[in-house]
């Protein structure tokens, strides 16, 4: 699986939040380093969507289609 930039889930971001996303600083929670969402290592195709910290690889997100719902874990986030 190819990883690609945050920028392929712009439309996943913006169902799900409601509001462009891809320019937002996150912070990630393992090592601390931040950078726009857009930075961040992205890997689709999955049963799910994940979100790597560019820095440390540290997982930020998952986002998981169950039926109509996006299920989403933000724990990697600060």
């Amino acid at each position: 699986m190819e990883p690609v930039d945050g920028n392929a889930i712009g439309g996943l971001l913006l169902s799900v939040f409601g509001s462009e996303q891809t320019d937002v600083v996150v912070t990630c929670a393992h090592c601390g380093a931040g950078g726009v969402m857009a930075g961040c290592v992205v890997y689709l195709g999955g049963p799910g969507t994940v979100v790597r910290c560019r820095s440390c690889d540290g997982q930020l997100m998952v986002f998981v289609q169950r039926g109509a719902v996006t299920c989403v874990d933000l724990l990697g986030v600060q």
